[in-house]
């Protein structure tokens, strides 16, 4: 075992997004690709020399080649401790929580979250502060100037560390507790719900499908739906994660996980189904024959998650990104609730969930999530739907219906043009800008614009000031369109545009989407011209 320097340079493209840095598997190989930013990372926190952190991953391909780099990388700095998932797996709000409850000064997670895993697809690696969230844009930006001056980093040359047994090893001068990476998040949700509600439920012949689609929360899903809740065994699917998630793309959304749509609205559906992603922070929830957005679903759980013993106390407020439609916003008005929008990405829940301002959080990509962890939580999201069907007996269907018609419907859709030029979406995007003071006043297909700006956004608990976090368009009549360009993405840029309506007519809560928002989707194009400035006919995901 010897301890060496690497003599090394900066290397370009190494500025994190709003979770981390995220790359084409074969970029994080490259020589001195990884061990750059994880160097990184330890500058810009200021070192790790007696520190503990966690550390774990989706299981996507390299995760266990990366898990001993930064293993050695951190003894050979004087790290002191390294609590790390079995085979280097832990989910996304797993490791939240075990940075939590283990008082760790923060923890690395590796993992590209909803994007494609496999030699040729994406990998990510993100640091956790010690409350358990992603780092804030004041840690990001230090460890982004890390990159820039980087001249070399110390690693240990030695054996892998033994990964599958859990206990006690030793790199040398620092501790490795390999854990078990499902116990001690799920002896949290069985606090947080009401197992015996929910396996009565289940016993009654309440049917249930979830699809892990290959990633990280089958092990959890088949430990807590099937071995604790009593669901029968084939209730999770596709629940071992594989490096490469079975070649499928583990984004729960109705166009990735078509096999979950297709079982769910078939004669003989379940009465519940729900899907995860690569890392577990995501949530899709599906009942017999009704799909619910992700802001509805939001709204809903905000609505009713009194119903679980964690929430019974209620909830201290709800917070979404702006992007995130307004559902939310209509049951906190109704219910007396604080609510506060923020930008994308879920570090900038983290100060209002620790001031105790704010208890259920969501954006409109599939993200759900609580004070529980400072993550979002896509099983947690699945277990709260299950608590609160096994508490008020309705179906999902039934849930949506009497939501609209008690707080009215926002019709909500996102569409995602992937891999766009940058450049041309760059353009798009200032174009929009130029005619903020023009647009006001003007008709587009029939629709009259009210507002144009860009949202920027004031930490209600820090003060801390985050600007261009997207072009919103607002209309008469309380509809709007949100353009915004996408960090998760490794290749070119990913243009969102985020749509929504609100109807308040008791005969109209019931259309398809698509078509309660055709107007608005036709005021988008006549604003943005999309189709003239990509190139794009049709966007290449709808949801």
């Amino acid at each position: 075992m010897e301890r060496i320097t690497v003599q090394t340079r900066p290397i370009e493209g190494q500025k994190p997004g709003t979770s981390g840095l995220r790359k084409k598997t074969n970029v994080f190989m490259e020589p001195h690709f990884l061990e750059n930013f994880v160097q990184a990372i330890f500058t810009g926190i200021g070192g790790v020399v007696g520190k503990t952190l966690v550390l774990g991953g989706d299981g996507r391909y390299f995760n266990d080649h990366a898990a001993q780099v930064i293993l050695r990388m951190a003894a050979a700095q004087g790290c002191a401790k390294v609590i790390i998932g079995q085979n280097a797996l832990l989910s996304t709000p797993a490791a939240s929580h075990m940075i939590r409850i283990r008082q760790t000064d923060g923890g690395i997670i590796m993992s590209a979250s909803h994007n494609p895993g496999g030699p040729k697809e994406d990998f990510g690696v993100k640091f956790n502060t010690p409350n358990g969230g992603p780092a804030p844009e004041d840690v990001t930006d230090r460890i982004f100037a890390a990159t820039k001056e980087i001249t070399s980093y110390d690693i240990i040359e030695t054996t892998d560390v033994d990964l599958d047994r859990i206990g006690d090893t030793s790199l040398g001068d620092m501790s490795v507790e390999v854990v078990d990476p499902v116990a001690d998040y799920a002896a949290l949700m069985e606090e947080l719900f009401d197992f015996d509600a929910i396996a009565k439920l289940i016993a009654g012949g309440f049917r249930i499908r979830f699809d892990a689609m290959h990633a990280i929360t089958g092990p959890y899903a088949t430990a807590i739906l099937q071995d604790r809740l009593g669901a029968p065994a084939g209730s999770v699917v596709n629940a071992v994660p594989l490096p490469d998630f079975g070649g499928g793309h583990p984004d729960p959304n109705p166009i990735w996980a078509k096999d979950l749509m297709d079982a769910m609205f078939a004669d003989d559906a379940p009465d519940f189904g729900a899907a995860s992603d690569g890392d577990g922070d995501r949530n899709m929830i599906v009942g017999r024959g009704a799909y619910v957005t992700p802001s509805d679903s939001l709204a809903v759980l905000a609505a009713n998650a009194h119903l679980a013993p964690g929430y019974a106390k209620g909830l201290a407020g709800v917070a979404r990104s702006m992007p995130t439609s307004g559902a939310v916003d209509r049951v906190a008005a109704a219910r007396g609730l604080d609510c506060y929008e923020t930008p994308t990405g879920w570090k900038f829940f983290g100060n209002l969930l620790d001031a105790g301002r704010a208890t259920l959080c969501g954006e409109e990509s599939a993200g759900t999530g609580s004070d529980h962890v400072r993550e979002k939580d896509g099983l947690w999201a699945v277990l709260l739907w299950l608590n609160i069907l096994a508490v008020n007996g309705k179906s999902v269907q039934q849930m949506l219906d009497d939501h609209w018609a008690e707080f009215g419907r926002n019709y909500y859709s996102r569409h995602d043009y992937e891999g766009v030029d940058a450049t041309a979406a760059e353009g798009l995007m200032q174009a929009m800008r130029d005619q903020f003071a023009t647009l006001p006043g003007q008709s587009f297909a029939g629709k009259t614009v009210a507002s144009a700006d860009e949202f920027s956004y004031d930490d209600p608990v820090d003060g801390s000031h985050s600007a261009n976090q997207g072009i919103r368009i607002g209309f008469d009549g309380g509809g709007r369109v949100v353009f915004r360009l996408s960090g998760t993405g490794t290749v070119g840029a990913t243009l969102r545009v985020y749509l929504e309506d609100v109807c308040e007519d008791p005969t109209a809560m019931n259309r398809d989407p698509q078509d309660a928002l055709a107007d608005i989707i036709a005021a988008a194009e006549a604003i943005a011209g999309i189709r003239d400035r990509t190139g794009r006919e049709a966007p290449d995901v709808r949801t």
